[in-house]
């Protein structure tokens, strides 16, 4: 677990500028290596998301326009990276075609119906639990935020282990999928119970031991229609993570 795995990673999976020295060394055929820094990203991204949450709704502009700067700032830190990868996702499974088909359509760069519908509702649902946990103590609720990412991004390395490539030929997620250890997955997984444990105590916990059984409920089901998984269905099991986290905290 170097530093410029650290970076390398947050490089990839994110849009903050990450100066090219800090990573020098380290090859694209290498970069399954830093799942066990996921969660340490969704960290870095959780904070700075939380930040905008509390930079706007304790200075005048509310709960509400609080908790659409945070989801903006969420779309904004990864470039929408995984949003896009939900849309492709639904687009293709939800057409009910053969499984070369779903795959093509999952490539078309176009939107659909399904797709749009997936992050309407995805940016919805995180809008809405954001201003229903807004009764919670202000460094409780910075906790929660922080941590929907977190587990969003420990929920993805789950997802990876013993899975394999679902299309032929190369693809961004070649470098996770068929690569990820058991011990690699361990330690990931560790290390996101830890800092979730950490910020927001038994209730994250609870959450998060929800949102990863969703997860893993999801990834069953796409790697069967799939024959495996891709770069797109990552990204989606990323934001039903998050979505599963933050509504399960509205009853626990």
């Amino acid at each position: 677990m170097s530093l410029k795995m650290l970076w390398a990673t947050l490089g990839f999976i994110t849009r903050i500028p990450v100066p090219q020295k800090w990573s020098d060394g380290v090859e694209f055929s290498q970069y399954g290596r830093g799942v066990p820094w996921f969660p340490v990203v969704g960290l870095i991204v959780g904070g700075l998301a939380a930040v905008s949450y509390l930079a706007v709704s304790q200075t005048g502009g509310g709960i509400i326009i609080g908790a659409v700067a945070w989801v903006l700032a969420l779309v904004l830190l990864t470039g929408g990276f995984h949003l896009d990868g939900l849309a492709d996702t639904c687009d293709g499974v939800f057409s009910a075609r053969t499984r070369e088909r779903m795959l093509e359509i999952m490539r078309d760069s176009r939107l659909g119906t399904y797709g749009g519908l997936a992050i309407v509702f995805c940016i919805l649902i995180k809008v809405a639990t954001a201003i229903s946990l807004a009764h919670l103590p202000v460094n409780t609720l910075f906790a929660l935020l922080v941590c929907a990412p977190i587990v969003g991004r420990t929920g993805m390395v789950l997802a990876m282990y013993r899975q394999h490539y679902a299309r032929e030929g190369a693809g961004m997620a070649n470098a996770y999928l068929g690569h990820i250890s058991g011990k690699e997955t361990i330690i990931t997984l560790c290390i996101g119970v830890a800092l979730v444990g950490l910020m927001a105590g038994m209730q994250g916990l609870v959450a998060s031991i929800i949102a990863w059984i969703v997860v893993n409920a999801v990834k069953t089901f796409l790697s069967r229609r799939l024959n495996g998984l891709t770069g797109d269905t990552l990204g989606a099991m990323e934001e039903i993570g998050e979505m599963v986290f933050l509504l399960v905290l509205l009853w626990v």
